[in-house]
């Protein structure tokens, strides 16, 4: 019974393909915009996660203050407020995982006949914990090289490129403003930050290194700025709140008095941009809805159309023995096809869009398969609810009227 009135549903719809078609293209738009924007949305989102990823977890910048000369104030990290020591007592307080000390430059980087101009990184051997990042090749530096001031470096991707080509660099001895240094490993490959910048175009080289032998410094000792990661996200709170108090006490800051240095929450920012990401991926979807919704009002309105036609042929069905729910299913039937091809054509359209936009532009695209399911499934149930109204209304004409009708 029911493969019958299909048939016949699929009949009447092919007595009208025209109007059939533009009733279904609302669907077909419909998700196909849904499904291409939250596949752009929730590619960002991926793009975000990696950048987190890619910075390290559960990691705080801790910033020296300003500096002032001559009436000219320096931003944060212009003065020399921290100091080793400061790292090293840090690194006592409950939950702190990792405290690494930075001295950073840049510099002309020379091997052979090629050069280039990149970041250089004085540090310890925390920084690769802090940051989760591995080494592809080779070995790291050691703490037995901060203390003694050794010579060694490691070397990011983008950098060991520009100076080594498809040369393996371990084991070569690079100039760094004129002084020789050994490369120990290459970094493995991170990409591009959360501020753009290429985190691989970058070497490293031991703390104590950097600030006697390539960028001096003036109060020995001193950083410009420190990473300190926690053992898990939810104690950051708390050894926030500890590093101030210790950092205060240490620098003998009286109540009152600003702090004389910066403590930002790299997890938190991170955090929020991808929350902001994760909004944004649902906005666009919610704005794509809008054309599902389109799309259910146009079924209404073409199956009323086509109650109203066929008002003739529905009293002879009627007259000939067709129950009020038999009319409901056919015309039922018919809302329900227009909805499942036009979300079918639609999918096919915004997975071949999602693709393409990925293609041309470069932008991650994630295809889930959450994703579809909801579109399709929100699709149908639109075209199904606004099917229902004309369908019933059908059902409940009067045989006499509807034969009677001209």
């Amino acid at each position: 019974m029911t493969l019958a009135m299909l048939g016949e549903a699929w009949r009447a719809m092919g007595a009208n393909r025209l109007r059939t078609l533009l009733t279904m293209l609302g669907m077909v738009i419909g998700v196909g915009a849904v499904v291409l924007m939250m596949s752009i949305g929730q590619g960002a989102q991926y793009a975000i996660k990696q950048s987190i990823a890619a910075m390290g977890s559960n990691l705080f910048i801790l910033l020296s203050g300003s500096s002032s000369s001559g009436g000219v104030r320096s931003g944060s990290g212009g003065g020399y407020t921290l100091n080793v020591a400061d790292g090293e007592a840090i690194s006592e307080l409950p939950g702190v995982a990792a405290v690494a000390p930075i001295h950073p430059g840049s510099a002309q980087v020379i091997y052979g006949p090629n050069n280039w101009n990149t970041s250089v990184i004085g540090t310890t051997p925390d920084y690769l914990s802090a940051r989760s990042w591995n080494i592809t090749s080779g070995s790291a530096f050691t703490a037995s090289d901060v203390r003694s001031s050794t010579r060694v470096a490691l070397i990011g991707r983008t950098a060991a490129q520009n100076l080594f080509g498809d040369e393996d660099p371990v084991g070569k001895t690079i100039r760094i403003r004129q002084s020789p240094f050994l490369i120990l490993g290459t970094l493995a490959l991170k990409g591009q930050g959360m501020d753009g910048r290429d985190q691989d175009d970058t070497i490293l080289i031991p703390l104590s290194t950097a600030q006697r032998q390539v960028f001096g410094t003036q109060f020995p000792g001193s950083v410009r700025m420190m990473m300190v990661q926690t053992t898990t996200q939810e104690i950051m709170p708390q050894v926030e709140r500890s590093m101030n108090e210790l950092l205060r006490q240490r620098h003998r800051i009286r109540e009152g008095m600003d702090n004389d240095f910066y403590l930002r929450n790299l997890t938190a920012a991170a955090d929020s941009a991808a929350e902001s990401t994760r909004v944004m991926s649902l906005l666009l979807g919610a704005i794509a809805s809008v054309s599902l919704l389109v799309g259910g009002i146009g079924i209404m309105n073409i199956m009323l159309v086509s109650v109203t036609e066929r008002t003739r042929e529905i009293g002879i069905r009627m007259a000939i023995g067709a129950r009020q729910r038999d009319i409901l299913l056919q015309f039922l039937l018919e809302a329900i096809i227009i909805s499942v091809l036009g979300c079918s054509i639609g999918l096919l359209l915004g997975i071949g869009g999602a693709l393409l936009v990925e293609s041309l532009t470069g932008t991650a695209v994630i295809i889930s398969v959450s994703a579809v399911l909801v579109a399709f499934s929100v699709a149908a149930t639109v075209g199904i609810f606004f099917g229902y109204y004309p369908a019933r209304k059908a059902a409940q004409l009067d045989p006499i009227e509807a034969l009677r009708y001209q």
